[in-house]
Formats: structure tokens, sequence, C-alpha cells
């Protein structure tokens, strides 16, 4: 009787053994991110600090640090009354849309885990288990507890407050935990699950792929309805140098210089004014490579239609020969193509290494996938001297008291959106103070409705 207790005991443990050891074995499905990284510099190639989060907008759904949930709040430049407030953040890099997609034959649990310690995570969905650095505050009532205890003899390594649920975070990094993936074929009813507003927002864009859903738990004990959605999506921004070194002459003539150890690929030179434009296909520059490129004999070569559909193409290419699945290349294309392909301007655009993209944002998938496909796309956005030159003439001219200079002023300023405020800083390079505070002015007054015809 014994040994058939023992042995029932034994095959117990065994059993309960395999079945842990399995849960952590790689299981058969497959992970693939996309997202982009943007700076901006003038001609000289040295990048410029800008308003990164001035940029298309989000969902009214998509957590951020003005509603982060969980009782949580920013740490650091976040924090109330930090520097990094999404007012007046100004940095060197953002990092815009990354999303996760997942594919797999059945139902299966996955904990992702995405770290940015070059910067910080800004926005994310669904919601996460952890994001950092945070802190909680610790209710009252807790509080008053752990002093309690304390002083009646406790010692101080226990409080009440470690056994809450939600905790800290010290560093730079996002947690989901017990992510459900759900086969599409198998859950067509989910795609009325996934939330939508009237944003208008390339967000939605991402969706268009056969990935499957992902669902996560609720974690506030006061909703319990779980949050679906086709994929993983977060952004951020940082302080940090892209591999690709970009400058530009007086004349027209891109300098473009692979600073880092691994070869650079797919690159896009592009050059856009009005509604005509072009482009050069770089397939490679090597390590320490430098190539020169004349934006004059591409330049006006078509219009910014035919141009937008050609380097979509071209680019969509380029993503599927890294790994992505076409409809995850169009979704990525058809969500930047009004930003990448029709803002005038010039501007690189070109793949990062798998190696540079690890190292700046370790991601770790518990249980590992089968396969993992990352690829991100450079976009380093160079504010050519002759723009800057002429926008400097135009602003002397306002400072002057020309109405004209101060209305194709206020024009150029719409045109460059978000790069306005580092294109003001280096076209008002040398001014005096009143001569700045008119351009300071103008740029304010380009963020009005083009129709508002009040005096600037």
């Amino acid at each position: 009787m014994k040994s058939v207790l023992m042995a029932s005991g034994l095959a117990a443990v065994f059993g309960l053994s395999a079945l842990l050891t399995a849960s952590k074995m790689p299981r058969k499905y497959v992970a693939h991110e996309w997202g982009t990284f943007t700076s901006v510099q003038g001609g000289d190639g040295a990048l410029l600090d800008w308003r990164p989060l001035e940029t298309a907008r989000l969902p009214g759904f998509v957590y951020d640090w003005t509603h982060p949930g969980l009782n949580r709040q920013a740490a650091g430049g976040f924090a109330p009354g930090g520097v990094l407030t999404k007012r007046v953040m100004i940095t060197l890099q953002r990092m815009e849309t990354p999303v996760i997609y997942f594919y797999g034959d059945e139902e299966q649990t996955v904990d992702v885990e995405v770290k940015f310690p070059q910067g910080q995570i800004t926005e994310w969905y669904p919601q996460a288990a952890q994001i950092g650095p945070s802190t909680v505050p610790i209710p009252p009532a807790i509080a008053m507890l752990d002093n309690y205890v304390h002083k009646a003899g406790v010692k101080p390594a226990f409080t009440f407050a470690s056994l809450l649920r939600n905790k800290p975070v010290s560093d730079s990094r996002a947690r989901w935990q017990n992510v459900r993936i759900l086969p599409a074929k198998q859950h067509r009813e989910l795609a009325r699950s996934l939330p939508l507003d009237r944003s208008g927002s390339h967000y939605f864009s991402a969706r268009d792929t056969d990935a499957d859903y992902v669902r996560v738990n609720s974690l506030v004990a006061t909703n319990p309805l779980p949050e679906h959605e086709q994929f993983i999506f977060y952004r951020g921004v940082g302080n940090f140098a892209t591999p690709l070194r970009v400058t530009m002459n007086a004349g027209s003539a891109v300098t473009l210089a692979n600073t880092c150890q691994a070869p650079l690929v797919h690159l896009f030179v592009l050059g856009l004014e009005g509604k005509a434009g072009g482009y050069s296909e770089v397939d490679r520059l090597a390590p320490g490579e430098q190539l020169r490129i004349d934006l004059a004999r591409i330049q006006a070569s078509a219009p910014v239609e035919t141009i937008s559909r050609r380097i979509g193409e071209r680019m969509t290419e380029s993503l599927v020969s890294q790994g992505l699945y076409r409809r995850e290349a169009t979704a990525m294309v058809n969500t930047w193509k009004d930003s990448w392909f029709a803002e005038d301007g010039v501007r690189v655009l070109y793949l990062l290494p798998r190696a540079w993209t690890d190292g700046t944002l370790p991601l770790a998938l518990d249980p590992a996938p089968r396969e993992l496909v990352r690829v991100m796309v450079g976009r380093a956005e160079v504010l050519s001297p002759a723009r800057v030159h002429k926008l400097s003439e135009e602003l002397v001219k306002a400072k002057q008291g020309e109405t004209a200079a101060r209305e194709r002023a206020v024009a150029e300023f719409r045109k460059l959106g978000r790069f306005g405020e580092p294109a003001l800083r280096l076209a008002a390079k040398g001014m005096d103070g009143s001569a700045y505070q008119t351009a300071w002015t103008l740029l304010q007054a380009s963020a009005k409705p083009a129709a508002d015809t009040r005096p600037l």
C-alpha cells in the first residue's frame, strides 16, 4: 500500500514538474514588431531638441501619463511638476507607434516586457501591469497601519504597503502580464470588441493585418471587463543618436554617413516641395561609409501623389525583405505615408539594424516565440540650409513691419508643423531678443487655423 501511495505521489510530482516546465517551453507562435524613430537636424547634422509629443493625435482610450490608471503617478521628469510634462517636453528622439503582432494556431498566454533605458515610454495600450518609472501613492490608511505596527515593534523591513498589488517601478519599461493570444480565425467576433473613437487617428491603420487578437484582463476591481486589441502598442521619447548622420550643404547636396558597426540598408532620400518631389534609393551603406546625393537631380521629378505611390511600394518591399508579412508592411506604410511621403521638406528614411533595435529597446517574451521579427524605420528630418535661410530673411522683414513677410513666415511655420520650433531656433540664431520674440509670436500664430484672419 505504501508503495502504491509513494508511486502515486512521485507521479503527481513529476506530472506537476512536467506541467510547469511545459509552461516555460517555447510555444508555436510568431511575434512581429514594427515602429519608427524620428529625429530632426540642421544642415550640420547635429540633432536638434524638439517637442516630439506634438504629433498625430491618438485615440482617447490609449493610456499616457495624464491618465496612467491603477493609481500610478509618473516618476522623474514626468512627475507632477517635472520637466517633461506633455506640453513642454523637449527631446532628441520620438519613438513612434511600435506595435507587436502575434500569430498562433491555438490560444496561449505570454508575458511581454519592453525596456527603454535611454528614454521613457509615454503612451501604451492595452493597460500594462507595470509601467515606469512610476510611483504608487500609499493609501493613508495603509500608511497609518504601517506606522502603528512599527511603533509596536514590528521590524521596519515589513510593511503592509509592500503587499499592495500595484507597486512602484524604478526603471523605464512596460510589462504586460498574462496576455492571451486569441487566434483570429477562431475569434472573428472580437473584431466588434476592439475600441474605437472618432479621432481619425492613423492608429487604426495598424489593425489592417491578419494578426491574432490579444486580451488583457482588467487590473481594476471596479471594472472587470478585459481589453482587446490586435497588437500591443507603445510610444516614447529619448535622448540618443541614431546610427545615420545626415548633413546638407548650402546647395542641394546631402551626405549620408553610417556611424555604427552594422550596415544600413534600404535608405530613401526624399525632397518634396509644393506638389512635386523626388527620391533616391540606396540599397546599402557599409559601416563607416559616406555617400553624397545631389537633390537637384531628383527634386520636382514627379507629382507628390506619384512619388508617394512609388516610394510606398518600394518601402513596403523593403519591410517585407526584413521579415514583416506583407499586410504588416502595408499597414505600416499606410500609417505613416501622409507624414513620410507628403510633407514638404528633406528627409531620409532607412531601416535600423536589428542589433541596434535590440540594444536600444530590449524586448522579452515569455514563453519565447518560435520567430521574432523586429523592424524599425529611422526618419532623419533635415532642415535644409536654404530653407532655414529663407525663413530667416522673412523673419527679419517681419520684424521690420512687412505684413506680407509675416504672412509668409506663418505659412512656412504651418508647413513645418512640429518641426517649426527647431527651425525657428536655427533661423533666429544671432537675432536680438526683440526679433526672436517676433519670430516666436509668428510661430504661435501658425497654430491657429489658416482661415483665422485676426491680426498677427
